[in-house]
């Protein structure tokens, strides 16, 4: 008989300091380990950093890091923040940075490496928006 896995989740507030992704990435970790997810580490760690760091230093506020099951096997990685504006590099993929630019690439490597992605400004109270990114084993 097969099993199914209940569907999960997890969020985890982050304040405005530098220790922060470093923090969410170790949790990330454990997250996955706790769910048999372990495999994915590698591509998972590397969406979140981008999306944590996008947030870290375009926001001067909190922001959020979200792990929950897609479907069987696949992880969505959200990060929200309280900027409404979604950055150009993740609106307009076809947008690469220039070669001697010094920043700009790592929302391209997210949409590289990433199985699907997305973004979305939030209305109501919290506003902001969240970023995500989903990834399986096949991955970056």
């Amino acid at each position: 008989m097969a099993t199914v896995s209940p569907s999960w989740a997890y969020t985890l507030q982050l304040p405005h300091d530098p220790r922060a992704p470093g923090i969410a990435r170790a949790t990330l970790r454990t997250v996955l380990a706790a769910h048999d997810l372990a495999q994915l580490a590698p591509t998972a760690e590397l969406l979140a950093a981008e999306l944590l760091a996008n947030a870290h230093l375009h926001t001067g506020g909190p922001y959020a890091l979200r792990l929950r099951a897609a479907e069987s096997g696949r992880l969505r990685i959200g990060v929200w923040d309280s900027d409404p504006t979604v950055p150009r590099g993740f609106d307009a993929p076809g947008v690469v940075p220039p070669d001697l630019s010094e920043n700009g690439r790592g929302l391209h490597l997210v949409r590289a490496c990433a199985d699907t992605w997305g973004a979305y400004a939030l209305g109501g109270g919290r506003g902001g928006k969240l970023l995500w990114a989903e990834c399986a084993e096949s991955g970056c």
